[in-house]
């Protein structure tokens, strides 16, 4: 048995309601004088980003915008962004907003000193080390969703527009300085977003915890926050304003960005290729494929979903677990197949080709050939469960 790993925690996190009041004096505790707050266009309207720029101006900051950040962000966001940053004479970047948004401020902020092109800092090797980290701007990090965890991330998604293939760009000095996280900042999301959104934080806990290799602390993080979606993803579904309900998502959130640098696996190694290609929502694309990955990689993981399911307060077995997501699936609106989401059934062997190469696919704990993506892809457009 393997017990050797390198295991961060980091983030300086300011956690709870009202807490978004506290972004002037997080700027100012960074040295962030005249931050550029990167957010999406369907957030940058809202009153909560009206509220923050106002903060900032009255606190003497800068309260540039830039909006220009679309649902699975590709490289001309990036670059858009950074032309901007540059131009603006910024000194940090403030994400604020759903995954999309904090992973292209990240990248952005990440990419402000550099001079190499910004496929060249591929999650690949040790590509981070081209990278130049002084020139790494500090990043604020304010999620307005409970999913991806990328306020307490080192890397960013970002699509690849040419090839049609999402991609990490990872660097340890990526990761925010301080995240807030305040989850009356979601109130008002809608149900089918919140279910995406939870499940997103669902597949990295569960696929953290899966994941080979060995890192205890990772795994009891996981178990917590697969535990905190099951007992409060469906309360938030049902009641937006329960503001416990929607808290203890955020932290699950956190928690799944946090366990996940032990791995995923291949509920995101197909995942990837579909919202690349389909623009389909990744979090509820995990969603789809989660029962299907689970039954696949049974052989493999057995034993640990049954004391999984145990601590959790079910029989302890696969198959109880196994039932629960199924039926939490049903519970708030999670389509049973691929057709039912309305990802069409085409590009299946360029999906199944990028699925493969993909950088979580590695630690999947059952090896992910392109016959088993095909199966796993099969099995999750026609419904078909053993």
């Amino acid at each position: 048995m393997n017990i050797t790993g390198n295991w961060n925690y980091p983030t300086s996190v300011r956690f709870g309601p009202g807490r978004i009041r506290e972004l002037p004096e997080v700027c100012k505790a960074v040295a962030m004088q005249r931050p550029l707050l990167v957010t999406d266009p369907g957030l940058s309207g809202l009153p909560m980003i009206a509220a923050a720029r106002a903060a900032l101006k009255a606190a003497g900051l800068g309260d540039s915008m830039f909006d220009k950040v679309q649902g699975n962000p590709v490289a001309r966001n990036v670059e858009d962004g950074l032309a901007a940053f540059r131009v603006g004479g910024h000194d940090g970047v403030i994400a604020f907003g759903g995954g999309s948004a904090l992973d292209a401020g990240k990248v952005i902020a990440f990419m402000a000193g550099q001079t190499r092109p910004m496929w060249d800092f591929e999650d690949i090797g040790d590509w981070w080390t081209r990278a130049d980290p002084d020139g790494i701007a500090p990043i604020v990090a304010v999620p307005t969703t409970s999913g991806t965890g990328s306020e307490v991330g080192r890397a960013g998604v970002i699509t690849d527009e040419t090839t049609h293939t999402k991609k990490i760009i990872f660097h340890p000095k990526m990761m925010p300085r301080v995240a807030i996280l305040d989850p009356e900042l979601t109130i008002g999301l809608p149900a089918r977003m919140t279910a995406g959104v939870g499940m997103d934080a669902l597949s990295h806990c569960l696929e953290a915890y899966c994941a080979p290799g060995f890192h205890p602390l990772a795994d009891g993080v996981a178990v917590e926050g697969i535990r905190l979606v099951k007992d409060f993803l469906p309360r938030a579904v049902k009641d937006g304003s329960d503001i416990e309900a929607r808290a203890m998502l955020m932290a699950a959130a956190a928690m799944g960005a946090t366990a996940f640098q032990k791995g995923l696996g291949a509920m995101h190694s197909l995942a990837h290729p579909i919202g690349a290609i389909h623009g389909a929502h990744h979090g509820m694309t995990n969603a789809v494929f989660m029962p299907y990955v689970l039954e696949f990689n049974r052989p493999a993981i057995e034993a640990r979903i049954a004391r999984l399911a145990a601590y959790l307060g079910m029989a302890a077995s696969f198959d109880a677990f196994h039932r629960w997501v199924l039926d939490l699936r049903a519970e708030i609106g999670v389509p049973h197949t691929l057709v039912a989401f309305g990802v069409p059934l085409t590009h299946v062997d360029e999906i199944v080709d990028m699925a493969v190469v993909d950088p979580t696919a590695g630690s999947n704990p059952v090896k992910l050939t392109k016959d088993a993506a095909r199966r796993i892809f099969d099995a999750a457009a026609t419904g078909a469960l053993a």
